[in-house]
C-alpha cells in the first residue's frame, strides 16, 4: 500500500486530493489546524486516514509531521497544499507578514523535512501546491504573488539537489489558477471547481509529471503573461478583472 502525507487538508484542494487517493487505495495521512474536520474525515475512513494537527508556521510543524509519518508507517508522497493569501492593494503589513510566514517560512520548513526523509531512504515524490499568479508580479496580491514565485524557484532548486545527489526524489509544482474555495473571496474569471482541479491534480501525479498547470486555459495565459514586456505588465490594472 502506498502512503500519502497532504498537509493542508482540511479543505479545498488538499481536501479533495486525500479523498481521491483514500478511494484510490492510498493510506493518506492529512494534517491542517482544525481538528474536527481532520477528525471527521479520519472517522468516515478509518482503515484508510491518519491525522495530526499541524499549523506549519509553529517551531513544532516538522516534528509534528514526522509523527503523522510514523502513524501512517512511512512516506511515498508529500503534497504541500497549505498556504495564505489576501488581496492587498494598500499593502497592510499585517496581511503581508502572515503571507510571507506562511507560504515562505512554513512552506520551507515542512518542505525540507520532507526532503531529508525521502533523501534517507533514497527516494519518494514531493509536490507542491503553488500558483500560476507566481509567474508575474501582482500588485494586487504582492506578497502572495512573489511568495509562490519563490515556492516555483525552491521546488527547482530541490529537484537539481535531487538529480546532483542522485537522491531519486521526484518534485512536482502545481500550478491551478483560481479555484473555486474558501480561500477565494471575490470573484475572478475562469474560476474551476475543487473537484475537477484535484482529479487533474491526481492524474498528473500519477504520471510523475514536473509541472502540472491546471487547466489548458491557464497554459495559454501563462503563455501570454511572459509575452507582455514588463513595462507595459507594470502599468495593467489588473482590478479591472475582479469583483470586489
Amino acid at each position: 500500500m502506498k502512503h500519502a502525507v497532504i498537509v493542508g487538508a482540511t479543505s479545498g484542494m488538499g481536501r479533495e486530493v486525500a479523498l481521491i487517493l483514500v478511494k484510490e487505495g492510498w493510506h493518506v495521512g492529512i494534517a491542517g489546524r482544525r481538528e474536527d474536520i481532520l477528525m471527521q474525515m479520519r472517522d468516515q475512513y478509518p482503515q484508510s486516514i491518519e491525522y495530526e494537527v499541524i499549523d506549519i508556521t509553529r517551531e513544532d510543524a516538522p516534528i509534528r509531521l514526522q509523527n503523522l509519518i510514523g502513524k501512517l508507517g512511512g512516506m511515498d508522497l508529500y503534497l504541500h497544499s497549505s498556504g495564505y493569501g489576501r488581496i492587498n492593494p494598500d499593502l497592510d503589513p499585517t496581511i503581508e507578514k502572515e503571507v510571507v510566514r506562511t507560504n515562505i517560512n512554513g512552506f520551507v520548513a515542512m518542505t525540507i523535512h520532507a526532503f531529508h526523509y525521502f533523501k534517507e531512504q533514497n527516494g519518494g515524490h514531493l509536490a507542491a501546491i503553488t500558483s500560476v499568479a507566481g509567474r508575474r508580479g501582482m500588485g494586487l496580491n504582492a506578497a502572495y504573488s512573489s511568495s509562490k514565485r519563490f515556492q516555483m524557484t525552491y521546488l527547482t532548486s530541490l529537484a537539481q539537489l535531487s538529480h546532483n545527489g542522485k537522491y531519486n526524489i521526484r518534485i512536482t509544482d502545481i500550478q491551478p489558477g483560481f479555484v473555486k474555495t474558501d480561500f477565494l473571496h471575490h470573484s475572478y474569471p475562469m474560476v474551476m471547481k475543487t473537484p475537477y482541479v484535484a482529479r487533474k491534480i491526481v492524474r498528473g501525479l500519477s504520471k510523475g509529471k514536473r509541472l502540472i498547470i491546471v487547466d489548458w486555459r491557464y497554459r495559454i495565459v501563462s503563455y501570454a503573461w511572459h509575452m507582455i514586456p514588463s513595462r507595459i505588465w507594470e502599468r495593467m490594472n489588473l482590478q479591472r478583472f475582479v469583483s470586489w
